[in-house]
């Protein structure tokens, strides 16, 4: 395992826990340290630089809420998950108050300790893997749930394993394939892209495969197939789960012999590319329906990269409605106070496709420097048309959270496989309600 170049410092005064700690992240990252008491942590602190820390409550001497409180006036203090007991949940409120970004109870569920380090560290290291790159503009990442899927692609990237992208029709999956291959060693090499729905089912296997000339009628040339063009690079199959039944044991067999023979073709070529795929339909309940393979799902999905809709990632809703208006060469203009609450209120079926629209529209029919209500489609105007979520709805889904949280003492990779939703969206849910 290829230990990530970021530092780490373990606070806590009990030297098992210390040993324990320092041991599973010392195979994960380069530099970690541990230290034995509040003074010991801050003096280290004073002399380097530390990406995360964590951070016991209770110790002799400086405790974890001391430590806190001397950080708040550092302008360089590491993101902080603070370790507490059961009964000490009072603490871990008062430790968010003061800064820190979440806790963990004891005794620690490394599983859980993982998931959790990787939420937060990877969003300082996409942050130094793409100090100069500038997103697409559709990839605002203003919201806690797109800076956790943006540190979660960065390292994905560095590896070569097949992803798939799910997300709603108009998210932005292409947009996210892109940036994946932009960050990956194959980013000199070619990205190739294709949908799968753009093609009919009798040329869509000519257009993957290639074929030779006179293979069938109408093939007057020979043709490489884009799975042979992206050689070396990537290939994005967009909409995958709209495949025909009987081209997917065939994409199968290349993916499984990485080798591509053309129709028509009496051998195979050697093929080398990183596969990303991407769909709005539901893979697995696909599987059980019978159209869609297993044995493919399994070799699509290594890493499930899964994109929220707009609706659940609202602190993105006026940046990226402000990066439109600056892509259409309108900076000048503004939205008004009132548009940007009707943006917020206003549940977004068609994602960010929908808000493109919706700008360049407002944009055209707005003859000053301001957008106003007047201006925008009259579905958003409408109060009826921009209510969220019944707000009933709302606490029986908070409860069910809370209920599955108390029911797995607090562990939130649990709770969430329990009640059939991503870790990703546990945490999001959680933040939307302490909101």
């Amino acid at each position: 395992m290829t230990r990530v170049d970021l530092s780490v410092l373990v606070v806590d005064d009990d030297a098992g826990y210390r040993e324990l700690l320092g041991g599973y992240l010392g195979a994960r990252y380069q530099h970690v340290a541990t230290a034995a008491s509040g003074e010991e942590a801050l003096e280290f602190l004073s002399r380097h630089a530390v990406d995360l820390m964590l951070l016991d409550m209770r110790m002799h001497g400086i405790g974890g809420l001391g430590v806190l409180e001397s950080l708040a006036k550092s302008e360089k203090a590491p993101i902080v998950l603070v370790l507490t007991a059961h009964a000490e949940l009072d603490d871990a409120v008062r430790a968010m108050k003061l800064g820190a970004r979440d806790y963990l109870r004891k005794p620690i569920d490394l599983s859980e300790l993982g998931a959790l380090i990787d939420e937060h560290l990877g969003r300082t290291s996409l942050a130094r893997a793409r100090a100069d790159l500038e997103l697409p503009e559709e990839l605002v990442a203003e919201s806690p749930a797109m800076r956790e899927l943006l540190g979660e692609l960065e390292r994905v990237a560095r590896s070569d394993v097949a992803v798939l992208v799910t997300g709603e029709s108009g998210t932005g999956k292409e947009e996210l394939a892109r940036l994946l291959h932009t960050l990956s060693p194959r980013a000199a090499k070619p990205l190739v892209a294709i949908n799968v729905t753009a093609l009919p089912e009798a040329l869509l296997e000519s257009e993957l495969f290639g074929c030779v000339r006179g293979a069938f009628t109408g093939a007057d040339r020979e043709r490489d197939g884009v799975l042979r063009s992206a050689h070396g690079g990537t290939l994005f199959l967009d909409e995958i789960g709209d495949m025909p039944l009987a081209a997917q044991p065939k994409l199968l067999r290349v993916l499984e012999e990485r080798a591509v023979k053309r129709v028509g073709a009496t051998h195979a070529d050697v093929v080398d590319f990183r596969l990303v795929s991407a769909t709005h339909r539901d893979l697995e309940s696909a599987v059980e329906q019978g159209t869609f393979r297993l044995d493919l799902y399994y070799r699509l999905a290594v890493v499930k990269l899964e994109l929220p809709p707009l609706r659940e990632r609202r602190e993105d809703i006026v940046p990226l409605a402000r990066r439109f208006l600056k892509v259409d060469g309108q900076s000048r203009k503004e939205l008004s106070p009132r548009v940007a609450e009707l943006f917020d209120r206003y549940a977004w079926p068609g994602n960010i496709r929908e808000l493109r629209n919706v700008i360049t529209r407002a944009a055209i029919l707005a003859p000053g420097e301001r957008i106003l209500p007047e201006h925008l489609p009259p579905n958003l105007r409408d109060p009826r048309g921009a209510e969220r979520v019944d707000p009933g709805l709302e606490e029986l889904e908070r409860r069910a959270i809370l209920d599955a949280l108390e029911r797995h003492g607090g562990n939130r990779t649990h709770a969430a496989r329990a009640l059939g939703i991503s870790r990703r969206t546990l945490l999001y849910k959680l933040k939307a309600f302490r909101g």
